[in-house]
């Protein structure tokens, strides 16, 4: 018999799952240009984010702003000035960035920029005179030379092809910059003089799809001595950091590894680089010869995501995030010199609460073509002897996206109500090479459902999991791929419920925004050319084979928002299915707010108990 919903106090609570969140938010960590404080961005607590610094030996951490520029989003991209005049962020309102900055003794911060667009990225120039921001105020990105603190603006890069990610060379006299091709699956690195009259393109680099429009591909990192530039590739297979000559010249890759690296930065002297790689989900900290390419470990955790290193001015030290399935992202530093790791920040968390949170198994199960899927088998810790328990499959966005060792809350509440949870890393899920990556290209729902559905097969094989009740869940392609299940697969699952998903790509050709349109178009190619896989890959149109109770929910979203969810779940009632559908309030397409949160996953859990519990 699949277990009871029986009260069971030694259980965690939603609420008490939720209390478990970051302090530190997901923007690179600064150093101070003398290296006794390091700046963040503070996650939400209740309280609206801020620029924050802590000592770097560590202390208790203080903030630097009040209202950081009064914008509607937590504040973004905090740079020192070189002279340590000023914090810069970027801030929104009235649903346009600018540059604030916030001079460090302690008068009130102001508005640097006018530009009256999207920011996309920026830098500071060596002598801290003028700053090189991205913005798209004129229907495509362009770099633009901001002076300081008068807030003049000179453009000089002039579309239609999008240029992000200024960085200005060491001696100040040139900024390199990337410009994407229209499909933004092709970079180059372009340099261009402080006029924007001399340009010439550095490195082209091919293949590579972005579809954060410059922010997978990064910035083009220079040396201090001004002759090479980093920057990441996939043209060996796996993303890996490359180097090339500013002057111009043959790639080479930093050093070669059959595996993603990311958050590459050069030490001060230019003699070493520290970056990320990705084993599996785990993401460990590494250091680089420059010269030979030889690379060790600096941090190597066995279990855990290492993110955003930072080199400390005098390159002894190195900060950066990390955060494990059992607790959330925090500010570390480590030490060159010894190899000793300290943490900088605590996001105050109970620790008799994170000791009853689950720490997942890492598995390896086989799909229907022999393809090795990888994927993380959350398990309730205390389980009864002889009881069984409904299964859950667990999908993530993307589909480029992947399951690593970071805190899961949603997974944890359903373990918590007694689910067994799958998480796998699905044919098309990024970390595991390009070949991998590209496998359901053009083939959405088909190949990635089977390997979901051979997860499924892996779960009932497990003594203590119902086989007669599994469910599957997930946001975006999360839920993109739970619509797949329900209609292209009936029956395979017992109950379903698609959050923030989509069900009808034809349909929504016309009406999604531009980042979208490019990632289904790489996905499935140009529609005209192939309209049979765009109708072939919409769960939309196979309603009527559909067998699965199934709960559709997203959030409110924008007036403008495509009704794709509100379409399917219309359809699968107009053809008598099981089907309920519920909109949060408030809130975006994809469920945000904490109060929608917890509500969401309370009735989602409780949809799933009612078909998955006896």
């Amino acid at each position: 018999m699949t277990g009871s919903t029986r009260t069971d106090e030694s259980k965690l609570s939603l609420d008490r799952i939720l209390s478990v969140r970051p302090l530190v938010a997901a923007e690179t960590p600064r150093w101070s240009p003398d290296g006794s404080r390091i700046a963040f961005v503070s996650s939400h607590q209740g309280d609206a984010a801020e620029l924050c610094s802590v000592p770097a030996n560590g202390g208790l951490t203080t903030r630097m702003t009040v209202g950081a520029g009064d914008g509607e989003s937590a504040p973004r991209m905090p740079l020192w000035s070189p002279g340590d005049d000023y914090v810069s962020c970027v801030s929104r309102k009235g649903g346009t960035d600018e540059v604030w900055l916030w001079p460090t003794n302690g008068d009130a911060g102001f508005q640097l920029t006018s530009l009256g667009g999207r920011i996309h990225s920026m830098n500071w120039s060596p002598d801290g005179s003028s700053i090189a921001v991205s913005c798209n105020c004129y229907g495509s990105y362009d770099i633009y030379l901001v002076e300081v603190p008068s807030g003049k603006s000179v453009r000089l890069t002039d579309g239609p092809l999008y240029a992000v990610n200024p960085v200005f060379t060491p001696d100040g006299r040139h900024i390199l910059y990337i410009r994407l091709d229209d499909r933004w699956e092709n970079h180059d690195i372009i340099r261009t003089s402080l006029d924007g009259v001399e340009q010439k393109i550095v490195v082209q680099d091919t293949d590579f799809f972005d579809y954060s429009f410059g922010g997978a591909f990064g910035y083009p990192l220079v040396s201090s001595d001004g002759e090479r530039v980093l920057f990441r590739s996939q043209r060996s297979g796996h993303i890996n950091i490359w180097t090339a000559p500013v002057a111009g010249g043959e790639p080479e890759p930093l050093s070669p590894d059959d595996a993603e690296q990311d958050h590459a930065v050069w030490s001060p002297a230019g003699q070493q680089v520290a970056y990320t790689s990705n084993r599996n989900g785990t993401l460990e900290l590494r250091v680089a010869d420059a010269s030979t390419g030889e690379s060790a470990a600096l941090f190597s955790p066995g279990v855990g995501v290492c993110s955003a290193p930072q080199w400390s001015p005098d390159g002894s030290k190195i900060v950066f995030r990390y955060g494990t399935p059992t607790s959330p992202m925090d500010l570390w530093v480590v030490s060159l010199e010894d190899g000793r790791v300290t943490q900088l920040t605590s996001a105050g968390v109970d620790p008799a609460l994170t000791e009853q949170l689950t720490s997942p198994e890492k598995i390896t199960y086989q799909s229907f073509d022999g393809l090795a899927i990888h994927a993380y088998l959350y398990s309730p810790r205390r389980r009864d002897a002889g009881e069984k328990y409904p299964g859950l499959l667990f999908i993530h966005g993307g589909p480029t996206n992947q399951f690593s060792d970071d805190f899961q809350p949603y997974v944890q509440y359903f373990v918590q109500r007694g689910y067994v949870v799958l998480l796998p890393n699905i044919r098309g899920s990024s970390g595991y090479g390009k070949a991998f990556e590209e496998l359901n290209d053009r083939d959405w729902g088909g190949g990635d459902l089977k390997d979901a559905i051979a997860g499924a097969e892996f779960l009932k094989g497990l003594g203590y999991v119902d086989p007669q009740s599994i469910g599957i869940t997930g946001t975006s392609y999360g839920g993109i791929l739970t619509m797949c299940a329900v209609t292209f697969a009936p029956g395979v699952f017992q109950a379903a419920v698609p959050m923030s998903g989509y069900s009808n790509w034809p349909a929504l050709r016309h009406q999604l925004e531009l980042r979208h349109i490019k990632l289904l178009e790489h996905e499935f190619g140009a529609f005209e050319e192939n309209e049979d896989i765009w109708y072939r890959c919409s769960p939309f149109y196979k309603v009527r084979d559909a067998t699965t109770p199934t709960f559709v929910l997203h959030g409110e979203g924008r007036e403008d928002w495509p009704e794709t969810s509100r379409d399917f779940a219309v359809e699968m009632k107009r053809h008598y299915k099981t089907a309920e559908y519920k909109v949060y309030p408030n809130d975006g397409f994809y469920v945000g707010s904490l109060p929608n949160v917890r509500q969401m996953l309370s009735d989602a859990a409780d949809f799933l108990d009612r078909y998955l519990r006896s």
